[in-house]
């Protein structure tokens, strides 16, 4: 699938050349998928943009090219600088994710032919030019194979709804419902009198949902969770599973939860494995920087007017309560 190579490399082009000159180096993937990226990138750029310098330096997973010492000292980068991570799996030589950390830009490259921008610094580019058409490209990508993959999660979907203590007659919205595991204990919470509406950015999700069924529990829209399309204060209990972490701007997406929950209601976010055992899976360990580390969700959720009640990160899973305090941010 070339065609997405060229088309990430050619946003970043677009969005890179204008601050020429610069270094550009590519870091992380496995053994020569740095080289390889680099050279696509160098590629991309116009002919101008000759004072440019693309390089690959020894990625965290493997060498491709220059040597291990030399690619730390690039991690902290300088102003005429900027790190491509590329981000492939679990074997990692740091196990850190401090080259993640580091770089500005961040593309999943676990399928070499099918890479994915999952992070651009907000100085490169707003995510309004990047965080649709990339979060639909990574997870429609997924989206037939998602309920095979993950469907023993199941059970521990349907024990996260109980925490949110839905009520007969209420209204649940799940926030980037997917392929809506969660949409049918929610539809038995609230009962024949109540209403889930199941949201996601991803119309292959959608389609996902449909051909399981769950349209018939759930009303199914497409939309994004940082616009949502529902009116203020009309929700009393949004589910979020698997979505804080993927929004470019955390406290943003909180706030726009907050927007669309009545006073009194309540926030469940949800993941069907801890923050130690998603990290792992992705090679690195947990930060005290991350967006659902404790204190920061905490404040986050303050700010957003939402006051944290539960906070559970354990091996098999992550679950965090709030209740909506009626004060916007």
């Amino acid at each position: 699938m070339p065609e997405r190579i060229a088309e990430v490399t050619a946003f970043l082009a677009e969005v890179l050349a204008p601050r020429a000159p610069l270094t550009v180096i590519v870091d992380g993937g496995d053994h020569g998928a740095a080289a390889a990226f680099a050279a696509r990138l160098a590629a991309a750029f116009p002919p101008s943009a000759r004072a440019w310098s693309v390089d690959a330096v020894l990625g965290l997973t493997g060498p491709a090219g220059g040597s291990f010492d030399s690619a730390l000292n690039v991690l902290e980068p300088a102003a005429d600088q900027v790190i491509v991570y590329l981000r492939s799996g679990p074997r990692g030589r740091l196990g850190d994710g401090e080259g993640e950390r580091r770089a500005q830009v961040v593309i999943d490259h676990h399928d070499p032919m099918w890479p994915v921008i999952r992070h651009v610094h907000p100085r490169l580019a707003d995510p309004e030019r990047w965080y649709l058409t990339e979060s639909r490209a990574f997870f429609g990508a997924r989206a037939a194979g998602w309920d095979a993959k993950f469907g023993d999660d199941l059970p521990a979907y349907g024990k996260a709804v109980e925490a949110a203590g839905l009520a007969p007659g209420d209204l649940a919205l799940d926030v980037g419902c997917g392929t809506g595991r969660a949409l049918p204990a929610l539809s038995a919470a609230v009962g024949p009198g109540g209403r889930v509406i199941g949201i996601d950015i991803t119309p292959d999700m959608l389609a996902q949902a449909h051909a399981a069924g769950r349209d018939g529990c759930a009303d199914l829209v497409l939309g994004d969770a940082r616009r949502l399309p529902i009116a203020d204060a009309t929700a009393d209990v949004v589910f979020a599973a698997g979505l804080v972490q993927h929004l470019p701007d955390p406290g943003a997406g909180l706030a726009e939860l907050a927007r669309v929950t009545r006073p009194g209601g309540r926030l469940i976010i949800f993941h069907p494995s801890g923050r130690a055992a998603l990290a792992a899976r992705h090679g690195r360990t947990v930060r005290p920087d991350e967006p659902l580390n404790e204190t920061n969700l905490r404040r986050s959720l303050a700010e957003a007017g939402w006051a944290l009640f539960r906070y559970e990160d354990a091996a098999d899973h992550f679950l965090a309560g709030a209740t909506r305090t009626g004060a916007h941010a």
